[in-house]
């Protein structure tokens, strides 16, 4: 039977694959998966204290071999991790949100789609027979949050994840230089790396140029460039409160996650509001440069609410080990953006494969080596203060 993940020796890691994503795509699209706000210290140090965990092997006991199975929301999934939710996707590979969407579905694992991707709820949903999550930006308007909502309604989307850590957009520096920040703008430098990255610029050509095709039903028509900016800086408010959270659990009848909680006394609110579940993150250190990291968040949490409510994690996991090293510490599953994103810049259709393999891989070979049976025992290894 042929293996619906087939594995591309040529890129054995997610560092192959960024490479080969920064040498394929240009040089702002780059920076913009790539990078973080200011100077980048939060980006970097998400991953480097995931790092630091050590697990300890037990050679001599019974093992009876591993499943990646894991339960969350009352859906057996085949793995512990999903596809992190991430902007402008279409602007790193064309059909970027599609390539991740069929790919989530084959291979049972949640996709979280963006408000802003460039591709609209109703699309992805199709591709995933309605398993698709859907990330809401929190509009400023009444009307314009209802009728997001009662779209994924229609769509059966059985998640709505609701983002906290955006009430002003994040300070990117090389966005600003590269004319990706709001209102964006195109420089003779964009366009000179645009001619220098052909195989980008011919499926960009091919597919058209990107948009945020949830918001085009509310979006004037013929914007300028500086008009689209002031629309989305007027379109949304990211700051949340305990009524505009209230509000939303009431008009939504599914599961109701909140994303980018990191503290404790956001988390009691969450659940006294009756949150579903908890994705800790730092928007993948693209908001706060002087943040801790998420998983020091997590432990946080975990000292209070483990075992109340699911308790996620996103930000800082690049590879199947750091989703041993996150679920060791006691999360109930875990979440990658750029991951799967180098994986698509790098190999288009075949990348979120590829990707998948490797995680899949890195987590089974971590998991066995310490005889762990499945993701939820994996605390059992591991001493996250030691």
């Amino acid at each position: 039977m042929t293996d619906p993940f087939a594995f591309n020796t040529k890129y054995p890691s997610i560092p192959h694959l960024r490479e080969k994503a920064k040498s394929r795509i240009p040089k702002f699209a780059f920076d913009y998966l790539d990078g973080g706000c200011n100077e980048g210290v939060n980006l970097k140090r998400n991953t480097e204290i995931i790092r630091q965990t050590l697990l300890h092997p037990n050679y001599l006991s019974e093992f009876a071999g591993t499943s990646l199975k894991t339960e969350l929301f009352g859906h057996v999934y085949d793995a512990p991790f999903g596809i992190a939710p991430i902007g402008l996707q279409g602007l790193i590979w064309p059909n970027a949100p599609q390539i991740l969407a069929k790919l989530a579905h084959k291979a049972n694992i949640p996709f979280i789609l963006s408000t802003v991707s460039t591709e609209n709820m109703e699309t992805i949903a199709q591709l995933t027979e309605g398993r698709a999550w859907f990330q809401l930006y929190h509009p400023a308007k009444a009307a314009l949050r209802n009728d997001l909502i009662d779209r994924a309604k229609a769509i059966g989307c059985p998640v709505l994840v609701l983002l906290c850590d955006v009430p002003s957009f994040g300070i990117r520096h090389m966005e600003i230089k590269n004319g990706l920040a709001l209102p964006p703008r195109i420089s003779a430098r964009n366009i000179w790396q645009i001619l220098q990255k052909p195989k980008w610029a011919w499926a960009t050509l091919k597919q058209g140029s990107p948009s945020f095709k949830n918001l085009t039903p509310y979006m004037p028509k013929n914007q300028s460039l500086k008009q689209l900016g002031r629309f989305m800086d007027q379109t949304f408010d990211g700051r949340l409160d305990r009524d505009k959270i209230a509000a939303i659990r009431d008009m939504w009848p599914g599961k109701l996650v909140l994303k980018g909680v990191a503290t404790k006394s956001d988390a009691e609110m969450a659940i006294e509001l009756g949150i579903d579940g908890l994705l800790v993150s730092n928007h993948g250190g693209r908001q706060l440069d002087a943040a801790e990291a998420t998983v020091e968040s997590l432990d946080r949490i975990l000292t209070d609410f483990k075992g109340k409510i699911p308790l996620m994690m996103d930000s800082g996991i690049r590879s199947g080990a750091d989703i041993g090293r996150t679920m060791a510490h006691g999360a109930d599953f875990t979440f990658l953006g750029r991951s799967f994103m180098y994986a698509v810049a790098a190999l288009g259709r075949n990348g979120g494969d590829q990707a998948y393999a490797i995680l899949s891989q890195e987590l089974k070979q971590l998991m066995t080596q310490v005889g762990c049976s499945k993701p939820a025992e994996l605390p059992k290894f591991c001493n996250p203060k030691q």
